[in-house]
């Protein structure tokens, strides 16, 4: 995958909801883990997971620190899409699910 493909699933330098939300879920998926257990990894409800994943709130720090901690995938990631710090192995995995993720949003918003 090209470098600007992957700007653009990565969303860089975009801090927003949606982004987040974007970036969120396709690492949720890269963990493998349910809403439910993802949250509880992270130290928070499921409920606020859900509300991440549809960009109705931000990332707490305690799942982001999770992430970083277990999965390698770092706060600079989370926040604004820089992914150029991400251990490869971990690159060619996530970028799939964030083009997944991609699609199912934008299937989600134009069905809205």
């Amino acid at each position: 995958m090209d470098f600007e493909t992957k700007e653009r699933l990565a969303m860089t330098r975009d801090s927003g909801s949606k982004a987040s939300a974007i970036r969120i879920k396709a690492s949720r998926l890269y963990t493998g883990l349910s809403q439910a257990d993802f949250g509880a990894k992270g130290k928070i409800r499921t409920a606020a997971v859900s509300n991440i994943e549809k960009g109705r709130s931000f990332p707490a720090r305690p799942l982001m620190t999770y992430l970083f901690r277990e999965h390698r995938i770092d706060f600079n990631f989370l926040i604004y899409g820089e992914f150029a710090q991400l251990p490869q192995d971990v690159q060619e995995r996530l970028f799939p699910l964030l083009q997944s993720v991609h699609s199912e949003w934008d299937r989600v918003s134009s069905s809205n």
